[in-house]
């Protein structure tokens, strides 16, 4: 199994989802399970023998990315290790934000 790594892009990502799904569903308690389940998600991705998503060398090197349930994981692979670099939702223009992380 990788070991598994936020990025703070990804922390700050992360924090960010949680607040605005809390405000727009109107109690954490709804939002949180949409959390947890991308969390659960990238935990799984490092536990995995296989590699995930699709390049995207076109926003970064060894950059590859797959949808989540109306997210987007931005993730690396190491031999032991996979790199959560940003989480969004799929509608934001991932280059732009991309471009603004440190990658």
């Amino acid at each position: 199994m990788r070991r598994l790594v936020y990025s703070s892009a990804a922390r700050r990502s992360l924090g960010d989802l949680l607040e605005y799904l809390t405000i727009e569903m109107g109690a954490e308690a709804l939002a949180s399970p949409i959390m947890w389940r991308i969390r659960d998600k990238c935990v799984k991705a490092a536990e995995l023998p296989a590699i995930l998503g699709r390049p995207r060398d076109d926003l970064a090197p060894g950059l590859r990315s797959f949808p989540f349930q109306g997210f987007v994981i931005f993730m690396r692979y190491s031999d032991d290790r996979l790199d959560i670099i940003d989480i969004m939702h799929s509608r934001r223009d991932a280059d732009a934000v991309m471009g603004e992380t440190e990658h």
